[in-house]
């Protein structure tokens, strides 16, 4: 069957006169002076070099013969490393045979599944696991405003109702407040921050020596940071992978070492345990032994401490360096994507092998965590298209169509999400186990409605007046 004829014969004036077969129309590709095609298909052109696939990022092409001037500006080139680049400070130590612990549930046969589910719930017999979920859904009145605006769709008000959410448990936690640095890891569009700042204003005094960090590895379109630009509080976006983040170098910290708080909303799979690594096993950050000693108050900056007394993990003590940036005062983030996590970067693998499990449990659970969330998110010919940025952020579990069909027959739709729910308990008991041996009291809260987002888990800690322990409780 032949191609239609295209409904413009012509090209537009001044644009690429190449027919793209696939879209049924001309290229919009702008040409230059006397030319008939763009850059992309300036091979059309007679006498034109040949035009090859860029060996640094497959996704464009440029002219064989000016490739060596094309790679010393092209953007995929290898950019010098920030300060506070140190490769793979927060990936944890490297197991040479990890990915032979590697589980495919698809290739499991009854047997296997059945000792797994058995393993799952062995792991809660006697634990208060269960217990830990907090049902907590709270609102901060800055975002009210925006939360009845008619002009913002379904999913606008999906995010703002999750944003409204983790302020109210930041102010409720007194984490809300001046005289500290929030560093959201997993940043997209830096609209949680935004947020944050937004809140303070209404506050006297409040933005007072006030930072916002905002870590992504990936270049985002859309970003909110331009609105802070001529704003006294200090906004500072760090393009890079958390694994390789090292805080005790960035610039702007090391400025006024004010105390840390952590947001992140959402943070996928293994970026949770990354940022928790972040935080807490630099050893200038929180690597301090004595149990903490003294809560900050909500009202009480910390730039109104005793300049002599360094706090330590959002506490007063004796523990102060040039090099540390500030204390941990606490977290929030809300957490997703358990099957995206891995056993090199999880923080709670003590707390695993204590009970009997190890790398081949680990990544089977992962896997059965896509079963709380996958049989009850929409297909996707039921969700308006999303740009990258929101399709990260709400990456919910997916369940390969192999994996469903090997549970057929083994375990109901509803015995499978209950299960899911398991796994994903599990895996962030493990991260709550990690952050008490650090001297924090954490929390897992169901911070919105399941019918806002299935990935409604919000993790928070803040430091403990109870001495650390390694031991289970």
């Amino acid at each position: 069957m032949s191609a239609p004829v295209p409904a413009v014969l012509e090209p537009e004036p001044g644009r690429c006169g190449f027919y793209v077969d696939k879209k049924k129309r001309f290229c919009k590709m702008v040409v230059g002076t006397g030319k008939r095609f763009c850059g992309e298909h300036g091979n059309m052109e007679k006498g034109n070099s040949k035009r090859i696939v860029c060996p640094l990022d497959p996704k464009h092409t440029v002219s064989e013969d000016k490739l060596d001037k094309h790679l010393k500006k092209c953007n995929s080139r290898e950019k010098p490393k920030p300060i506070y680049y140190v490769e793979n400070i927060n990936a944890g130590a490297a197991d040479r045979e990890e990915t032979l612990h590697q589980v495919s549930l698809c290739e499991c046969s009854r047997t296997q599944l059945e000792s797994l589910v058995d393993k799952l719930k062995t792991a809660f017999t006697g634990e208060l696991l269960l217990l830990l979920l907090f049902d907590r859904i709270l609102s901060h009145p800055v975002l009210q405003e925006e939360l009845i605006n008619p002009n913002n769709g379904d999913s606008a008000y999906k995010h703002l109702k999750q944003q409204s959410s983790i302020l109210g448990h930041l102010e409720e936690l007194g984490l809300l407040g001046g005289g500290r640095c929030f560093v959201e890891f997993g940043a997209g569009r830096g609209k949680l921050s935004h947020w944050i700042h937004e809140a303070l204003k209404t506050q006297d005094h409040s933005c007072r020596d006030l930072q916002l960090l905002l870590v992504e590895r990936c270049s985002t379109r859309f970003k909110v940071d331009g609105k802070h630009q001529d704003a006294a509080v200090q906004f500072e976006r760090l393009q890079v992978d958390i694994q390789h983040l090292d805080l005790s170098k960035v610039p702007l910290l090391r400025k006024k070492k004010l105390p840390l708080v952590a947001v992140g909303k959402h943070l996928c799979g293994a970026a949770t345990d990354l940022a928790l690594r972040c935080l807490l096993e630099n050893p200038v950050l929180g690597g301090h032994a004595e149990p903490p000693q003294k809560r900050l108050r909500t009202s009480e900056p910390a730039a109104d401490l005793d300049p002599e007394a360094a706090p330590n993990g959002g506490l007063v003590s004796g523990h102060g360096s040039d090099r540390c940036p500030g204390p941990v005062l606490g977290l929030a983030v809300a957490l997703c994507c358990h099957h995206r996590c891995e056993w090199r970067h999880y923080v709670g693998q003590q707390f695993f092998l204590q009970r009997g499990l190890g790398p081949a449990e680990f990544s089977a659970f992962c896997r059965m965590s896509s079963w709380a969330t996958c049989g009850r998110r929409p297909s996707s010919q039921d969700c308006p298209p999303q740009d990258q940025t929101n399709r990260r952020e709400e990456d919910e579990d997916h369940e390969p169509a192999e994996e469903r069909d090997a549970m057929n027959g083994f375990l109901s739709a509803a015995e499978r999400e209950q299960l899911g729910r398991l796994c994903k308990t599990l895996i962030d008991s493990g991260r709550l186990h990690f952050l008490r041996t650090k001297g924090f009291s954490s929390k897992l809260t169901r911070y919105v409605n399941p019918h806002v987002t299935l990935e409604n888990i919000l993790l928070t800690a803040v430091p403990s007046t109870e001495p650390s322990s390694t031991e289970t409780s």
